[in-house]
Parts: structure tokens; sequence; C-alpha cells
């Protein structure tokens, strides 16, 4: 064992003892620290004392070379900065070489949005049985107020005023809103309350249940609402997120309201909501596109 990988154990056991990690967040730090310790030894380095900001900077280069994702390379330099934080901490080294590294800039991945048409159509399709109402209840509510998917699966049926239109919803950094429901998503989430009460267990408080009565998982809630996209012909995979997506572009697009957008997805940041201008912009570039006298000689201009 050399002092490099002597290193590399103590970082690792100190991750799955003391921070409680995942064994797959562990794996993950040993996998990304491997390679960083592989091209400390390429270099012919000895002591992690010898890595530079130079060195860190090259194999940041090295990473890029090797055709990494960018959100790999950010994680990998996480991980190397980590290490090297407790490097610092055990007085192994005097600093840390990679404080100074700046990581490649990410792309922006807007996110996908489905059409008020592909909307409709997977929305008003479907039939009557217990689960054919629940899931279009589940379908109508993320569309109609935006929620994540972790929000939905935590309702409680006493948090929807159907008589009020709204329902109340715990988000991130246990901060509670009142979002409102669509007089459709009102209909549809009805339908299912009264079908509900022949499906739920004894004291089960979940607004969704599955078939044995219990609270529907967030993956349980992924698996069925993909499997009515399959069944009723998207034609591509639906994530609960994408629906949450296109209530924020459509209201954005409909309204122009970025404040009211950013309280009804409960974002601290409305930074975090801008991203949906971009959206805006793409229907609008669209239409312009479409519409416009001139939009198609700019490729001859």
């Amino acid at each position: 064992m050399t002092a490099l990988t002597r290193e590399i154990d103590r970082f690792i056991d100190r991750l799955d003892r003391e921070r409680g990690l995942s064994p797959h967040t562990v794996a993950a730090y040993r996998r990304d620290i491997d390679r960083l310790y592989r091209a400390a030894r390429d270099q012919g380095l000895e002591r992690w004392d010898q890595v530079t900001a130079a060195g860190a900077r090259r194999y940041t280069a090295l990473l890029n070379r090797e055709g990494r994702a960018t959100s790999s390379i950010h994680r990998m330099l996480s991980a190397a900065r980590s290490f090297f934080r407790f490097l610092c901490e055990e007085g192994i080294v005097g600093n840390n070489p990679f404080d100074t590294v700046a990581a490649p800039k990410m792309a922006k991945k807007l996110p996908g949005v489905l059409s008020v048409d592909e909307i409709g159509g997977l929305i008003d399709s479907g039939g009557d049985e217990p689960d054919a109402l629940r899931d279009r209840a589940m379908l109508e509510l993320l569309y109609s107020s935006g929620l994540r998917l972790s929000e939905l699966s935590a309702l409680d049926s006493d948090t929807v005023d159907l008589g009020q239109g709204e329902v109340r919803v715990v988000g991130k950094g246990n901060r509670e809103r009142v979002v409102p429901v669509g007089r459709r998503a009102c209909a549809a989430l009805g339908a299912w309350l009264a079908a509900r009460a022949a499906v739920a267990a004894s004291g089960e408080t979940a607004l969704f249940v599955n078939q044995q009565g219990s609270r529907l998982s967030n993956r349980g809630i992924q698996y069925r609402l993909d499997r009515w996209a399959r069944a009723h012909g998207l034609g591509r995979r639906l994530h609960p997120h994408m629906l949450r997506h296109s209530f924020a572009s459509h209201v954005l697009q409909s309204s122009g309201d970025l404040r009211a957008v950013q309280e009804m997805l409960g974002h601290a940041d409305i930074g975090t909501t801008q991203v949906y201008t971009h959206l805006d912009f793409q229907h609008l570039a669209r239409v312009y596109d479409a519409a416009h006298p001139r939009a198609k000689k700019r490729s001859r201009d």
C-alpha cells in the first residue's frame, strides 16, 4: 500500500462511517478518486502534497481529453476537492490545489414540455375504473398546479379543498404554499375521491393510494404515468416533472407573470424560474418562423 492509496482508504472510510452516505454514493466517490489516483501515479507522484494547482488544472484538461461529459467532470472535480479538503484537515497537505480550478461551464438544458394538444390527448383518455380515475386525477393535478413528484406523493386527502379550488403543498425546505387547482382538475379529483373510499386502507391518509390501499410511492407514480402515456400514444417517455414544466411554460406564455409562476412552483429564487422565459422565447420564435412573411428568407440574406 502506497501513501497515495492509504489516504484514499482513510477518506472513503470517513465518508462511510461519519457522514452516513449511501453505499452507492460512497462507491461513486471511490471511482472518482481512483481516477485521480491513476493520474497522480502516471505523473510519478508519491505523495498528495506534490499535487499543485497547475497539476489540478492538467487533471481537468485530462478529463476533457477523455471525452467525459461536463456533468461528470463537475462531479469528479467536486470529489477531488472534497478529498483534498480532508487531506488539509488531516495536516497531510498545506492547501487545496483544486480550490482554484474552474470547472467547464454546464450547458443549460431546457426542460422538455408537452404541447396543449398533447396534454389534452393524454388527460382526456382512459376509462372509469378506479386506477384510471386515480391516474387521470394525478395527471390533472400535476399539470393544473405544477407540483413536484415528491409533493404529489406526499399529499393527504385533506390537503385538497375542492370547494375553494386549491391544494396545500409542503415543498423544498419544508416551505408550505397554497396553489390553485383548475376546474377540470377539481372534477377529476372529485371522481377519484369518490372511488378512493373503496380502495384506501383503513386509516390511510394519503390522497393517492395503490392497489393495496397504501400511499402510492414516487416510483409508483412515475410508473403509472409513463404506462398511461404509452397506452395513449404519446410516443415518448412521460416524467411527472415534464407536466410541471408544461404547466409553468403554458401559464407564462398566457400571462407573462414570472413572479406568479415562481410562487406557484415554490421556487425560493426567481432565477430558477427564469428558465421558463427561454421556453417562452422558443414559442415566440416558432410562431414568428411560421407566420412572419420574411421569416423564411433569413437563411438567404
